[in-house]
């Protein structure tokens, strides 16, 4: 049986999360979604940074406009080997400790070679330590339990695992009966797999654009700056598809778009964020308007970067963010209509 569009978004999703992309080490996505892209006749070009750039021409080709989702997820590397061979990480990206403590992971040395482990407190056994529920989750505390038979810091070198290699997280991805999706890293490969929906849905419709429009598919936004260059002299509007922020006094949910007015970089585009409200409400989609206090985007980094561009940031509703992440189908859907709406819209201006 065919499947539903919902339903191979959905399948991308999974499959994306489950390919390690730690900031710094994305090149098995980026050849993952330049393939998807390969298949769909569009051509693509990667920047110096590692970024995947796709552009489908318009109708105008004296105005662009630009989407942008990312790739990169948190992470960790390597930063000690500890004299019981267990390992010592620095975390990239923005999280804390507890977030990932009992979490399984894989290590990949510089030569490909993957380990397994898992990531725990120090003082874990309760049997043993009496502090096991007090210490602090911190970078002293914790430390990964390498899945091989090793005793001292020399064996674990002679694994091949240095100070800098790369740590990923186990995604354990779910989809429910009932429509929610559960996982690691929907921020933000729930957004790539939605863009990447709607070219397939604009090649396969023959729909020609108003605008020119190139997808960014980033690969830095983790550490702040992976949607900031390669933006054509030409792009009047700049589009991020990111994660909606939940949480207390939060309006976004699991089952509605987010279209976000305000972030820790400021407000964005007034203009363009009424065109998109304007959008949903002319074709019945679900969103909510929100700030996210502790925030940045492709598209805020573009603007700290200087270019002159009308930004906007909206996306799926994701819960416990860069945590053990959750969003439902609905949200999926809806962040998904509104992008196909705003794609053949006309440009503020």
């Amino acid at each position: 049986m065919k499947k539903t569009k919902i339903e191979e978004t959905i399948q991308l999703i999974q499959e994306l999360v489950s390919i390690p992309s730690p900031s710094g080490n994305t090149n098995e996505v980026i050849t993952y979604v330049e393939k998807y892209l390969a298949e769909l006749n569009v051509e693509t070009k990667r920047n110096r940074k590692g970024g995947l750039i796709a552009t489908l021409p318009g109708k105008d080709h004296t105005q662009h406009r630009m989407l942008t989702a990312h790739v990169d997820t948190l992470g960790a590397m390597v930063k000690e080997i500890k004299p019981s061979g267990r390992i010592k990480i620095d975390l990239i990206g923005g999280f804390r400790y507890n977030s990932i403590e009992g979490e399984y992971c894989q290590i990949q040395t510089t030569s490909g070679k993957i380990m397994t482990g898992t990531i725990l407190m120090h003082q874990t056994s309760v049997h043993v330590y009496k502090d096991a529920g007090k210490a602090e989750r911190n970078q002293d505390n914790m430390e990964i339990r390498l899945d091989e038979k090793v005793h001292n810091a020399d064996e674990v070198r002679h694994l091949g695992i240095a100070v800098g290699d790369f740590v990923s997280f186990d995604p354990r991805v779910q989809v429910l009966p009932n429509g929610f999706i559960k996982s690691r890293h929907l921020d933000d490969k729930a957004s790539v797999a939605i863009l990447l929906q709607l070219i397939q849905q604009i090649k396969s419709e023959k729909i020609e654009l108003p605008f020119t429009t190139h997808f960014l598919i980033s690969n830095n936004e983790e550490i702040g700056y992976g949607g900031n260059s390669n933006i054509t002299p030409e792009t009047v509007e700049y589009l991020a598809v990111d994660m909606g922020a939940m949480g207390d006094g939060q309006s976004t949910d699991e089952y509605t778009v987010s279209i976000c007015v305000k972030d820790a970089s400021g407000p964005y585009h007034y203009e363009l964020r009424k065109r998109l409200t304007q959008l949903a409400e002319e074709n019945d989609i679900g969103y909510k308007l929100d700030i996210y206090p502790f925030y940045g985007s492709d598209a805020s980094a573009a603007i700290r970067s200087g270019h002159d561009i009308v930004h906007g940031l909206i996306g799926p509703g994701i819960d416990s963010s860069h945590a053990f992440e959750r969003t439902h189908k609905d949200s999926i859907e809806n962040t998904a209509k509104l992008l196909y709406h705003y794609v053949q819209s006309s440009m503020v201006l």
